[in-house]
């Protein structure tokens, strides 16, 4: 359901640090690699998710101010669906619902196939498309943290409040998944999750993460500085953009000078180095989307 936490969540985007919680550790994220983009690894991955979400029956409780990603758990809906998916290594960036809903692509209601994301919304006369989410398992059943009462359940869809109250689905595998074999765009989103949580990116600023990652890739950018950054390779509009891309932001509403660069994972992803590490988000954020600079593609041929 709609909540609490996303609202703290946004003000601290907006301050650029990361969505924890004070004396819990965040387990290391790492980018989907080594798979085939067919059927079956989507259906090995869904299976994977599923069981994740059924071991924690029983073990989470609901909260809509608090994300504990160890025991005791505790989630929303949405930070539950983003628990279990960073857990079997496939980014969501977010756990606001209604990101989600942009994120993948769109698949019907009769098309609906294990791993998609499945969205509600009780409250149809205010903004928000969806104020619930769960994970669709197969045979018109999804499993997700119901409410303070329920926890985490599994549900058929059938019943009233999910036939009345069905806002859409999202499939996200395999879109947010590396290609089998891997693209350079894919290699250097891996070494930017590889970086998330590692001692090796303690040291590291904004700009020398963004020269890390490519240097791991073999790629030296020969630019010392964000602004230096930004005048490598080519322009690419924000349409247009695709994995490996670097990312540009201000700090002051238009102004033309950059002081964040991020790295675009794809399907509206991000990752980047801030003062609270190395950290996700997706891009339709408020901060992002009013902040947003250029892109550049330093990669040739991607």
């Amino acid at each position: 359901m709609k909540k609490q936490i996303v609202t703290a969540a946004l003000a601290s985007m907006v301050a650029l640090s990361s969505m924890t919680v004070a004396g819990i550790e965040e387990p290391k994220v790492y980018a989907a690699t080594n798979v085939q983009n067919n059927q079956a690894a989507v259906e090995a991955k869904a299976d994977q998710l599923i069981s994740r979400a059924k071991g924690l029956i029983g073990k989470a409780t609901y909260s809509n101010t608090v994300y504990q990603k160890t025991a005791p758990y505790k989630f929303s809906c949405a930070s539950f669906l983003n628990f279990i998916f960073e857990k079997e290594g496939v980014d969501l960036a977010t756990y606001n619902e209604n990101y989600m809903l942009k994120q993948g692509t769109a698949v019907s209601k009769a098309n609906l196939q294990k791993g998609d994301l499945v969205f509600f919304d009780s409250t149809p006369g205010n903004s928000d498309p969806a104020n619930h989410i769960g994970l669709y398992i197969g045979n018109n059943k999804i499993i997700h943290m119901a409410d303070s009462k329920q926890n985490i359940v599994i549900s058929d869809m059938s019943k009233a409040y999910y036939r009345d109250n069905y806002a859409g689905a999202r499939r996200v595998l395999p879109t947010l998944m590396s290609a089998n074999p891997a693209t350079k765009g894919d290699k250097v989103v891996a070494s930017a999750y590889s970086l998330m949580n590692s001692s090796q990116s303690s040291s590291l600023t904004n700009a020398s993460f963004v020269n890390r990652v490519f240097q791991n890739n073999g790629v030296q950018l020969g630019a010392a500085t964000v602004s230096e950054q930004m005048k490598k390779g080519t322009y690419v509009s924000r349409s247009q953009l695709k994995k490996g891309d670097i990312v540009f932001f201000n700090s002051t509403k238009g102004s033309t000078k950059p002081t964040m660069a991020a790295i675009y994972a794809g399907d509206h992803r991000l990752v980047m180095k801030t003062s609270e590490g190395v950290i996700s988000r997706v891009i339709f954020v408020d901060w992002y989307d009013q902040h947003y600079l250029t892109a550049r593609r330093v990669l040739a041929g991607n």
